[in-house]
């Protein structure tokens, strides 16, 4: 009962995390470049993982992107009455939805999967 109550409005509020999320990282090739080639994906919890061995500049895009997101999750937390770990969980739901097909994204179980064409694996907590 708790959670349903949690989740609604964060469902809610979602949309400007759906816009601003992505719009923060597709503009820089280096992202594209590492999304598309799998070595980066989603993660239920809003950020950005790192896939297979991370090299120096790997972890620095996704540092950055990553502490952007924090810091647009805080700010949406706040405005929703909301705590960051629940924006951000809703917010990682919604970016696995939207990943294409290729693209990379981490199981409830904790391993790296490609989406494939089916809908992906999510965290039973996803609104």
């Amino acid at each position: 009962m708790f959670a349903n109550k949690l989740m609604a409005p964060l469902a809610a509020i979602l949309g400007a995390a759906l816009l601003a999320a992505p719009a923060l990282a597709q503009r820089d090739p280096a992202y594209a470049e590492a999304r598309a080639s799998g070595k980066i994906g989603e993660q239920a919890d809003g950020y950005l993982g790192i896939v297979g061995t991370p090299t120096t500049e790997l972890k620095k895009l996704v540092d950055d992107i990553n502490i952007k997101r924090r810091a647009l999750y805080s700010q949406k937390a706040q405005e929703n009455n909301v705590t960051i770990e629940a924006y951000a969980l809703t917010s990682g739901c919604q970016a696995i939805l939207r990943t294409q097909p290729g693209e990379m994204y981490r199981t409830p179980d904790g391993k790296w999967k490609p989406r494939g064409s089916d809908a992906p694996e999510r965290d039973p907590r996803c609104p």
